[in-house]
């Protein structure tokens, strides 16, 4: 009895010592599979933690006064403190008070049917803009800018995708944007270096050119800066007429090249060229030769091509853009308009050919004497040039004015941080003859949110 018990005892041993492994290798095996799935969900929530630490750093390493002075806009899909799950929202106030000797609805001498939006008198709240964007997905970012008006009301400024995943250095960008031509009227209004746009710019483009359409850049892959880029818009923004017709409505061509000389100097050179058509396209209080004390109404039709030079320079001991820099630069534009010109609309109603070509330039200097504070000096002028009149309205209209519109700008700003701005700015108007105006403005900028830094 004995023995066979001893027996069995010998036989369960190996059985239970198998069961025993059995129950090991399965917890072993569980413990691995809880292991990896615990380390997976880190890893994947390290690498989210580090796309964020490195878009954070660009961020950082671009706005940094430390930085190197960037001679150059950045690449066209720009890495902003932003990602796909939460867009940069900001909101930037801005105001002014402005004493002005004249009436500043009143063109400049010869430009008459130009654009002209000038500041306003007193106190003014000026326009609001309200931004998001955000990185779409690693090829997309999406971008758009409401306008407040001060008189109540939200308008689109800009609404646009930017699509960097063509090949390298190409950028399309497809919605509704300011245009790439020269220097500045890419730049947004809050940014501007003075209270208000050059002389050339308010006359010909409306203070800036804004598009509904396509714009395709490519940066080449040289040391040297050299950028290319093309446009094909509706033609909405002026000088264009705003017509509901398939196809486009305008066309801008524009080059960039650019280089830093050591790490103190950088420059800029650029050539652009836009085309458009008007139709139809009115203007009011003209002072023509036959016209009553307010002027008469009339309304043009036909091409309109400008061509543009610009250029910029930028010095920083060192490339420490905080303690102080200096920053020149100057744009040239000329305009040619061809086609028939309709004198009087309202009662003459006469039309002929007409055809005129008219130019402005401005220069400016803006130098940051110390951290903070900076002063900056304008000039800018237009030339209304010979008009050729047909005869039919030899005897109405003016084709020569014989007078140069001009003006003299200074400034001096306070911006205790990249978020805010106080400016004082003095003018001597002389774009209107017979009418000189002196000018002083005061103006706040003011930016809440997440907004990036302004190039340099």
């Amino acid at each position: 009895m004995l023995k066979h018990a001893s027996l069995l005892a010998a036989l369960l041993v190996p059985l239970s010592a198998h069961a025993t492994d059995d129950e090991d290798l399965r917890a072993i095996r569980a413990e691995l599979k809880q292991l990896k799935s615990h380390y997976e969900q880190r890893l994947n929530e390290l690498e989210q933690r580090l796309q964020q630490a490195e878009a954070r750093a660009q961020q950082l390493e671009a706005a940094s006064p430390a930085s190197p002075v960037v001679a150059l806009p950045p690449p066209a899909a720009p890495v902003a403190n932003e990602n796909a799950f939460n867009p940069a929202v900001s909101l930037i106030l801005a105001g002014s008070y402005g004493n002005l000797q004249r009436d500043p609805a009143l063109p400049p001498t010869g430009f008459a049917m130009a654009a002209h939006t000038p500041p306003s008198q007193g106190f003014n709240l000026g326009e609001s803009e309200l931004g998001i964007s955000a990185s779409i997905d690693p090829q997309f970012r999406g971008v758009a800018t409401m306008a407040l008006a001060a008189a109540g009301g939200v308008t689109v400024e800009n609404a646009y995708i930017d699509h960097s995943g063509l090949a390298d250095g190409l950028n399309l960008r497809f919605g509704r944007f300011f245009s790439g031509l020269g220097y500045l009227n890419e730049v947004h209004a809050h940014a501007w270096d003075f209270v208000d746009q050059p002389l050339v710019y308010r006359s010909f483009w409306n203070n800036q050119l804004g598009e509904d359409g396509v714009q395709l850049k490519w940066l080449a892959p040289t040391d040297t800066f050299l950028e290319l880029g093309a446009e094909l818009g509706r033609g909405r923004g002026f000088p264009g007429s705003d017509r509901a017709k398939n196809g486009t409505g305008s066309s801008v061509v524009f080059a960039h090249l650019g280089d830093d000389f050591g790490s103190d100097h950088n420059w800029r050179l650029g050539a652009s060229l836009h085309q458009t058509r008007r139709a139809n396209a009115a203007s009011s209080a003209v002072p023509d030769l036959l016209g009553t004390a307010g002027g008469v109404s009339n309304a043009f039709s036909g091409d309109s091509r400008t061509a543009g030079l610009d250029f910029v320079w930028k010095y920083a001991p060192n490339g420490n853009i905080a303690d102080t820099n200096f920053k020149l630069q100057g744009e040239y534009f000329q305009r040619r308009e061809s086609g028939l010109l309709t004198y009087d609309t309202l009662a003459a109603n006469v039309t002929d050919s007409y055809a005129v070509s008219q130019s402005g330039w401005y220069l400016q200097g803006v130098w940051q004497f110390v951290p903070h504070w900076r002063a900056g000096l304008r000039y800018d002028q237009l030339a209304p040039d010979v008009a050729q009149v047909g005869a039919l309205n030899a005897t109405n209209v003016i084709a020569n004015y014989g007078y140069t519109p001009r003006r003299s700008s200074v400034m001096l700003d306070y911006s205790p941080s990249e978020f805010s701005r106080l400016r004082l700015q003095l003018a001597q108007d002389q774009s209107r003859l017979g009418l000189p105006d002196n000018q002083l403005f005061i103006q706040y900028i003011m930016s809440l949110g997440a907004h990036g830094a302004h190039r340099f």
